[in-house]
């Protein structure tokens, strides 16, 4: 990486703008940057890391996201910025950013803040031009990142060497050197690696430990299921041995089981033996007790046979009878079914009669028939005059039809007349409305442009005054301007005259005694000009100028505007003429109305239109509708006559047809009824005689029946017999006696039976009470032998679980152990780590082997080979090893701690260690060649021998083509050193000074 160019801007304590020419500094591969106390040394430092990073080092960065970098002194109009020019990676690259920045409003009192500005540009040398890359923060810091290689840490301990920081690492303890090496070399990541390994090993140690207590929770299950008689392992979750310990104790507790249900089984089958024979001894007892019951039933039985005996002989007769009274049923039900129809006839016939006249009263069934017929030939006759009867019906219907139309068309004849007398008069004026509303249509169109016009010539009316406005205030301003412009004038003529009386003050101000002087070439300045109070210097004048030019600016920027302004002024009053603003508004009202009035007396054009169309469609309907009626009315006298006609001949031949009745209708009526009662009574009368001759017939065959079945009447034949239910209930009282005699007579007959009558009655109870107690000690002893074979189940389940877990187990166990014995040794507390050293703390030991021995190279040139840095992995105290630093002593051959060095040894082993760290942090970089160093400080502690062997090495730092900046208040350099960029501090900010450079 080299420096080229450093632009810098209001930044820090530089209040205007200045530049720094790395090139012309780096030619002579050292050069010196001083000035006073607090004159900006460290911010010109500060601008290149910003301008690399976006952020300063350390505190100095602030708050507010960089808004503090602003410099106090810059004018309230030019904003912070920093532009580098380097080459990095073979790349010539410009980086330019601005920080955010309060500045004023541009409108109204405040101030706003605008956001930060980066810009990235690459030298394209083909083109000989800067292309734009990025303006992004975040793709700029990504790429200078990485084509750094460094992080800002990195950088501002490689590239801005600060002694003061290296003196203390000298110093410092193994802890803060670990730090301070850790943030260089990122090893954050190992120890990343260790806090990951304690991680790991915390969780499998929490995993290790659940399995266990699940394995302890089944071993107290498996003690509960052993009924106690197991012993449990005194160990916690997670020490060693207790998965053994765990599956031994399962093991004799399901052993102690097996032998329980061995034990058991045994006792089982004694129970069931003795419990079988207890229920044979029962069984037989029982069926003892019921033979002696069932002979002793049957004995009953039979004794209650014998008593009815009379009532079996009894019933037997009665059926006997019934079955002779079943051959005499059907001639009964004959003899009942022709006694039933004769009672129904003969009370039809006595119905039928009694709504006959009384002549008919004594006429037989042949005297009634003959009546019927004659009264039917004579309905038959009147068949025709019925239909004339209908037919006189629809002619009077028809002539009151015919009326009714008549009446009608005599309506529309005088509406339709009526309505057309009025029809010219109702024309003429529907055709006045629709000509008045098409003449308000074209009034509105001419009033609309007209309308426009007055717009358009208000809006100019408008413009006009509000220019008018704004040129009396242009032209106000524009006074103002002048004359401000003018008094700036003045005071840049005052200023200047005032710098030219006192430039001598100026030019010895600048002078060195050795140089020659700019005016007169002179080496010796022996009495130089002395500035007096008020002097007035070139920034001074400057700013006059500057201000002076703003105002002439501001006053042409104001000419501008008024021109443009009285410009438009004219263009307006041209199209708006000289009328006042309110009369052209009134104007402009006036025609609005009567617009919208020549629109409201034109938007019933369309209705009237219709309106007119209407009227003249409903003129052609009246006039076919009168026409129409005269027709009718022409075709109806016709068929009036013929109604008329048609129903005079029919009245005639009526009133000869219906006789007295009051119409045909009712008289024919009054014959069919007729008819109907002659014809029922005449059936009526045969069907009772009918009836009688089958009563007669029934009665006969009935005695007939009654005597071959030997019953002396048919009444005693119709009292035997028996209905179906009597029927059933005699024969299942016989069919009882008769199964009952047979089962008594079975049941007797029995050996057993008999045989078991003769015995002694049973004992049941003392049978039953030696079985049930067989019963009980049988489930008690089933029950043990159920018991042992859970429990010995339940052991088994368990065991196999645990045994289960322990294998699950075991590769977590042997993962624990070796990320246990991982994280003691990363972590230095494993007896396997002799030195107690941590893995960070042993991969920034070999980092720091190697910055001493790149460090040593330069210290033993520097010390004229006293010095040697070696690196010590020894313990201090009871701490951890691993980052000591001692310093052999080639006079004394001992070896010490750094700390035992004074102060300009401290320095330049110091900067030894700075630039070997630079060389190591270099190349962990990937080799970016870092081209440009800047050392600060410390040079005041050495004497003039070491101080040139350090410039000596310093110096030995351009044949790798290297430059390096010392920032340094001792003035021994400023002769030593030619290349210099001096900070001058003044009351309006620093600035910088080139000398010594081509």
């Amino acid at each position: 990486m080299r420096l080229h160019r450093l632009d810098i801007t209001a930044f820090g304590p530089f209040g205007g703008s200045q530049s720094i020419d790395f090139d012309a500094l780096s030619a002579a591969g050292l050069f010196l940057l001083h000035g006073p106390t607090g004159a900006g040394k460290t911010s010109v430092l500060d601008a290149v890391c910003y301008a690399l990073y976006g952020s300063v080092p350390g505190a100095r960065q602030g708050s507010g996201q960089g808004i503090t970098l602003r410099s106090d002194h810059a004018a309230a109009g030019t904003r912070t910025e920093v532009t580098l020019d380097l080459t990095v990676a073979g790349r010539r690259l410009e980086i330019t950013r601005q920080p955010p920045w309060a500045r004023p409003k541009r409108r109204g009192t405040g101030t706003t803040v605008d956001k930060a500005q980066t810009w990235l540009r690459e030298y394209d040398a083909t083109t000989g031009s800067w292309k734009d890359l990025s303006r992004s923060h975040q793709e700029t810091a990504e790429e200078i990142t990485q084509l750094l290689g460094m992080s800002r840490e990195q950088f501002c301990q490689v590239v801005l060497l600060p002694q003061g920081d290296f003196a203390r690492f000298l110093r410092a303890d193994a802890e803060a050197r670990g730090k301070l090496l850790g943030r260089l070399f990122d090893t954050h990541r190992f120890a990343e690696v260790e806090k990951r390994l304690a991680e790991r090993r915390r969780a499998t140690e929490a995993q290790v430990r659940e399995g266990d207590a699940a394995l302890l929770a089944d071993a107290h299950r498996m003690q509960q299921a052993a009924g106690d008689t197991m012993e449990l392992p005194e160990l916690a979750p997670g020490e060693p041995g207790l998965a053994e310990a765990v599956l031994t104790a399962a093991a004799v507790a399901r052993s102690t089981a097996r032998e329980q249900l061995t034990v058991a089984h045994c006792r089982l089958t004694a129970a069931e033996a003795a419990h079988a024979a207890a229920e044979r001894a029962l069984h037989d007892v029982r069926e003892l007790a019921r033979l002696q019951r069932r002979f002793t039933e049957a004995r009953e039985r039979a004794e209650r046979l014998e008593e009815g005996a009379e009532e079996h002989r009894r019933t037997r007769e009665r059926m006997e009878r019934g079955r002779k009274a079943q051959t005499v049923a059907p001639a009964l039900e004959l003899r009942e079914a022709a006694d039933a129809a004769h009672r129904r006839a003969a009370a039809a016939e006595t119905h039928a009669r009694a709504l006959l006249p009384e002549t008919f009263a004594d006429a037989g069934a042949a005297g009634l028939a003959a009546a019927a017929r004659r009264a039917a030939e004579e309905l038959g006759g009147l068949e025709s005059a019925r239909r004339a009867e209908r037919r006189l019906a629809d002619l009077v219907a028809e002539r009151a039809d015919v009326d009714r139309q008549e009446r009608a068309d005599e309506d529309v004849l005088q509406e339709a007349e009526a309505w057309l007398a009025g029809w010219e008069n109702t024309r003429a004026g529907l055709q006045a409305r629709v000509e008045a509303a098409q003449e308000a249509a074209g009034r509105a169109d001419q009033l609309a442009v007209r309308r426009e016009g007055a717009r358009t010539r208000l809006g100019a009316a408008r413009l006009r005054d509000q220019l008018l406005r704004d040129t009396d205030e242009a032209q106000r301003r524009l006074l103002d301007s002048a004359e401000h412009a003018v008094r700036a004038k003045d005071h840049w003529l005052d200023l200047k005259e005032q710098r030219l009386n006192g430039i001598a003050a100026e030019l010895a101000a600048n002078l060195t005694d050795g140089e020659p002087c700019a005016v007169c070439g002179a080496t010796e300045h022996p009495a130089p000009a002395r500035r007096v109070t008020g002097h007035v210097d070139r920034e001074a004048e400057e700013r006059a100028l500057a201000a002076l030019q703003d105002a002439e600016e501001r006053r042409s920027d104001h000419e501008r505007r008024l021109a443009a302004l009285r410009e438009r002024l004219a263009a307006a009053t041209a199209e708006a003429g000289d009328a006042p603003t309110a009369q052209l508004v009134e104007e402009a009202d006036e025609l609005e109305r009567d617009v919208a009035r020549a629109r409201q007396e034109a938007s019933g054009l369309h209705a009237a239109r219709e309106e007119l169309r209407r009227a003249e469609q409903e003129h052609e309907r009246r006039l076919a509708d009168r026409r129409q009626a005269e027709v009718r009315s022409a075709a109806r006298l016709t068929r009036k006559e013929n109604l008329d006609r048609e129903r005079t001949t029919l009245e005639a031949e009526l009133a000869e047809a219906r006789g007295a009745a009051v119409s045909v209708a009712a008289r024919a009526a009054e014959l069919e009824r007729q008819v109907a009662l002659l014809t029922d009574a005449a059936e009526a009368a045969r069907a009772a005689e009918e009836s009688a001759e089958r009563l007669k017939d029934a009665d006969g065959r009935l005695a007939e029946a009654a005597f071959r079945a030997g019953f002396d009447t048919p009444r005693a034949a119709a009292a035997a017999l028996l209905d179906d239910a009597a029927h059933r209930e005699l024969q299942h009282r016989l069919d009882a006696r008769h199964a009952e005699e047979a089962a008594v007579r079975a049941v007797l007959a029995e050996a057993d039976t008999v045989a078991a009558a003769g015995r002694e009655p049973a004992d049941a109870t003392a049978a039953e009470t030696a079985a049930a107690t067989a019963g009980l000690r049988l489930r008690e002893a089933a029950s043990t032998r159920d018991a042992a074979a859970r429990r010995c189940a339940e052991l088994d389940r368990l065991s196999a679980r645990a045994a289960t877990g322990v294998r699950r187990l075991a590769p977590l166990r042997q993962e624990y152990d070796r990320v246990a014995r991982l994280a003691a040794l990363t972590a230095g507390t494993s007896a396997d780590n002799e030195r107690k050293m941590r893995l960070e703390s042993y991969v920034l030991a070999a980092r720091l082997e190697q910055v001493a021995a790149a460090a040593t190279a330069r210290l033993q040139r520097m010390s004229s080979g006293r010095y040697t840095l070696v690196h010590s992995d020894d313990r201090a105290g009871r701490g951890r090893s691993g980052l000591g630093l001692h310093v052999v002593d080639a006079w004394t051959g001992r070896e010490r701690d750094t700390a035992t060095l004074s102060g300009g040894e401290t320095f330049f082993a110091s900067l030894a260690l700075a630039l070997g760290l630079a060389d190591v942090v270099t190349d962990e970089a990937g080799g970016v060649r870092l081209d440009t160093l800047f050392i600060d400080e410390g040079f005041g502690s050495l004497d003039d021998q070491t101080l040139d062997e350090v410039l000596d090495v310093l110096d030995s730092l351009r044949e790798r083509d290297r430059s390096v900046g010392i920032v340094s208040h001792v003035p021994d350099l400023r002769r030593r050193i030619h290349a210099q960029l001096e900070v001058v501090k003044g009351r309006s900010g620093s600035t910088v000074r080139q000398r010594g450079v081509a």
